[in-house]
């Protein structure tokens, strides 16, 4: 789905959201510039990959926001962790690029995701595809927008269930004979995933394997603002701005599908 910049609306009434709002999409044109003109890809200490493009939208965001906002926190990917955010009352978590190996292979299903927590509850977040142009927004109590249009997670009775979860064969065997009219398709962006069902295109997101705070955040508060259901793999709320970054996975439906869920999820958690 690509919506172009010129049929976008008004999305809050909310200086901080409009302002978060540009400033990524500025950090969006240049991932942009960087994948057209090439970049460098290093391995961090954990094996994981990082590119200049990733370092670039960390640099300007924060540079841009914290000059804004300079009593804020920052708690992000390619930073390093500076603990004095756990003294503060507001604090941004950013992921640069969520799906870096996409990114790396260019396939379209990477963004940019950051959010707000103030008092340790998410408040706003964005979270951009600068490959689509696609800007899922929200604000806490005012709804969940992409590209200014109103979205929300499906509601509508459907004959088979769209599930996103990176699960084995074996699994997926699993979950069918739960579920029969269910799908399963892998994703290598988690909080495009959950931007995805967000927008009504799926019907749940099952990941309870270990996440970070900066992979999650901005997608959590889509999810609710959507009108969805989102807990970590034990069915509990997540929380954020803690002193350890790494949450209990990450699990998403529609609200009639709990109990399916938990169904399925059993599944995915069981050797």
């Amino acid at each position: 789905m690509h919506i172009s910049q010129s049929q976008t609306k008004t999305t809050h009434n909310h200086p901080i959201a409009e302002f978060l709002q540009e400033v990524v999409r500025e950090a969006g044109s240049r991932v942009l510039e960087i994948a057209k003109n090439g970049f460098d890809v290093s391995i961090k200490p954990d094996s994981s990959q990082v590119t200049t493009a990733d370092l670039e939208v960390d640099r300007m965001l924060k540079e841009r926001l914290l000059s804004k906002y300079p009593h804020d926190g920052w708690l992000s990917e390619e930073s390093p962790d500076d603990r004095k955010r756990l003294e503060k009352s507001r604090v941004w978590i950013l992921d640069p690029i969520d799906g870096t190996r996409n990114f790396i292979s260019k396939i379209p299903q990477y963004a940019i995701s950051i959010a707000l927590v103030e008092n340790q509850e998410l408040t706003l977040s964005v979270i951009f595809n600068p490959a689509t142009n696609e800007m899922f927004s929200a604000v806490k109590g005012e709804g969940a927008y992409l590209n200014g249009i109103p979205i929300h997670v499906k509601d509508t009775q459907t004959d088979h269930l769209h599930c996103l979860a990176n699960a084995s064969e074996a699994q997926r065997t699993k979950l069918e004979l739960i579920e029969p009219a269910i799908t399963c398709q892998a994703f290598g962006s988690i909080a495009y995933a959950l931007a995805l069902q967000a927008a009504g295109r799926v019907d749940m997101t099952l990941n309870p394997g270990g996440q970070h705070e900066w992979d999650i955040a901005a997608g959590v508060l889509l999810i609710q603002e959507a009108g969805g259901t989102v807990a970590d793999r034990n069915w509990q709320p997540i929380p954020f701005n803690q002193s350890n970054t790494t949450t209990q996975g990450v699990i998403a439906t529609r609200p009639d599908k709990v109990s399916t869920v938990r169904q399925l999820l059993g599944v995915l958690q069981s050797p």
